[in-house]
């Protein structure tokens, strides 16, 4: 095994058992502090975070570390990079609603090289290795090229619930993806969760405004080594930067991105 991706693993896993415990917890009982609008954090995601830090700076003192709740650290070697979400969805899991994962993925120079996604709840690891293909649980994963067009799929997205001034331009979206035969749409809050489910064929595909690299960093990874084309909103490449990310089969992109393009209000 990869030795970083055995680290990651162990890293998720702790933190996974954080979250687990403290799900077993009354919410009275649990700390929950509002960082932004609609954003929240809570004793746990502070707990799980420092577990990944302290089993990555065991094995690896020397690599950067840039975590949703304690900003980057960085460390001799910046050319490595962890990229970590201790827990994906702070709102579901405070609400007890159980869909959240820890996300951890490694970059180096730039270019993501491990992938790690992990649902506690349901013991559910997704793991990428660039070039080596995606795993749950030890079964290589492949995407669903039989979707050809969207006539009757399933998408997965996210509201822009931290952004308003993007409602719109999502709103927008959502009705020309309908108008285009899109039979359903899954939101359940996790992009980590989205972009490794796209990697399962458990949804066709996949988009959202607005994302953080923590959130889908892992995920991008997981979902490409499966098979899936991930592109931002006009089928670029540098959806880490700009957080606007499609993902799906190459032919469920084509027709999502043909979709929704005229209806964008905005540059995104």
């Amino acid at each position: 095994m990869n030795p970083m991706l055995n680290i990651a693993i162990r890293a998720a896993r702790k933190a996974g058992n954080v979250i687990a415990k403290g799900y077993e917890q009354a919410v009275s009982e649990i700390s929950v502090a509002q960082k932004g609008t609609n954003d929240y954090v809570t004793a746990i995601d502070k707990a799980a975070e420092q577990a990944i830090i302290e089993v990555i700076r065991k094995s690896y003192p020397d690599h950067s570390i840039v975590g949703e709740e304690s900003g980057v650290l960085t460390g001799e070697n910046t050319d490595i990079q962890w990229v970590i979400d201790p827990l994906d969805v702070t709102t579901n899991f405070v609400k007890r609603f159980p869909h959240f994962a820890v996300s951890i993925a490694i970059r180096v120079s730039g270019r993501t090289e491990v992938g790690v996604v992990y649902d506690p709840i349901r013991n559910e690891l997704f793991t990428a290795v660039r070039g080596e293909g995606t795993k749950l649980n030890e079964f290589r994963l492949r995407i669903n090229n039989e979707r050809r067009y969207l006539n009757g799929a399933v998408l997965a997205t996210g509201f822009p619930f931290k952004v308003l001034k993007h409602r719109t331009a999502h709103i927008n979206m959502v009705e020309a993806l309908m108008n285009n035969g899109v039979a359903d749409f899954r939101r359940t809050g996790s992009a980590a969760l989205d972009l490794a489910y796209v990697a399962a064929g458990r949804v066709d595909g996949y988009f959202e405004i607005g994302l953080k690299p923590w959130d889908c960093a892992a995920g991008d990874l997981i979902a490409r080594e499966a098979g899936a084309l991930v592109t931002n909103f006009v089928g670029g490449t540098n959806y880490l930067q700009s957080g606007n990310v499609v993902a799906g089969n190459a032919r469920v992109v084509k027709e999502l991105l043909n979709s929704i393009q005229p209806a964008l209000t905005e540059e995104l």
